[in-house]
């Protein structure tokens, strides 16, 4: 019996001499009390930064989940505008967005009115439940549809099973949140002095992928769209899908892209641009040659565009070879 399961038995047999004579209708509402109760340690605060007038961040120095960090390791993203704020990714577990309730309350002294996930990878959107906690179940949670679709399928529980067990419980309690209001490509949110616009670009990270720009401050929020000193996650995603995504949002006249993970900044889509066709156009010569992918993987890493970033980029060694393998297999499958 994992640690999660032995800590709800207890917890339920300790109030089961209440339980003995209590109505059939409470047993739903007591479960969900236990499951509450059994919650991982509060996640310790991290600084508010402002990026643009409009836009502020906790970053995560992190890119991936560990017991030591308790899952945080994707930037959460506040946008103040008249009405209120706007949090665009919530975090990985319902700590992580109590600290970034924390956070903003000290700041702030106006409410969440909207939360927008961008995708549906659970260190972007495990961190709702918190929000809701805080702010009401009415609260609008945004998200394009195949997101949400996603979260109440498969990836919900899936994601949040994940945390838990990459940060050894730490996650604990969290409770899977979906997003409920589909956003579709060209959609815009106005909260009085501030206008939202939101990108889909079809495949990219993932089929479903939002970017989030902030017309007023021409900060666009990226996501996982694309990283920095971070290769992004392609299992659900093109490395086609991506480049052509960049050649689209380089013409919005965006200043700042803020990803989901590592730092804000100009040169962001340069940065993954340069890396992804290192990786994919290198995958796409082997294949025209005639070379097989064990023999790619070594022109890849020979690649300047990607030798030269290999030193600085979080996860490189333990992740180069499969983004290899997905890149020559995309290539494989487009003609190549």
């Amino acid at each position: 019996m994992n640690r999660r399961r032995f800590l709800q038995h207890s917890a339920a047999f300790s109030a089961l001499g209440a339980l003995e004579f209590a109505p059939w209708q409470t047993l739903a509402a007591v479960a969900r009390e236990v499951d509450d109760f059994v919650r991982g340690p509060a996640v310790k605060d991290h600084p508010l930064r402002q990026i643009a007038p409009h836009v502020w961040m906790i970053f995560s120095p992190d890119g991936f989940p560990t017991p030591e960090n308790q899952g945080m390791m994707c930037n959460i993203t506040f946008v103040d505008t008249a009405k209120g704020l706007v949090v665009v990714d919530t975090g990985a577990s319902v700590q992580i967005g109590e600290m970034a309730i924390r956070q903003i309350r000290k700041k702030f002294k106006k409410p969440v009115v909207a939360v927008i996930n961008t995708h549906y990878h659970g260190d972007h959107w495990l961190g709702n439940h918190a929000y809701v906690e805080a702010y009401g179940d009415a609260l609008p949670l945004y998200s394009h549809p195949g997101t949400i679709r996603a979260i109440e399928g498969v990836q919900g529980k899936l994601w949040r099973t994940l945390m838990e067990q990459w940060t050894n419980q730490a996650t604990l309690g969290t409770r899977v949140v979906p997003p409920q209001l589909p956003l579709e490509n060209g959609a815009e949110l106005k909260f009085g002095d501030v206008t939202l616009r939101i990108h889909h670009l079809g495949v990219v990270h993932t089929p479903y992928d939002l970017c989030v720009e902030v017309l007023e401050d021409r900060v666009m929020l990226i996501g996982d769209v694309a990283m920095d000193r971070r290769i992004a996650n392609m299992d659900d995603g093109s490395y086609v899908g991506t480049l052509k995504a960049y050649d689209t949002l380089e013409k919005t006249g965006s200043r700042i892209w803020l990803p989901g993970h590592g730092e804000p900044g100009a040169k962001v889509l340069q940065w993954n641009r340069e890396l992804f066709e290192g990786i994919y156009r290198t995958c796409e010569r082997a294949i025209r040659d005639g070379l097989p992918l064990e023999e790619a993987k070594p022109l890849v890493l020979k690649d300047p565009r990607v030798a030269s970033r290999a030193r600085d980029t979080k996860g490189f060694e333990s992740n180069i070879g499969k983004y290899v393998n997905l890149a020559f297999l995309e290539a494989e499958a487009a003609g190549f």
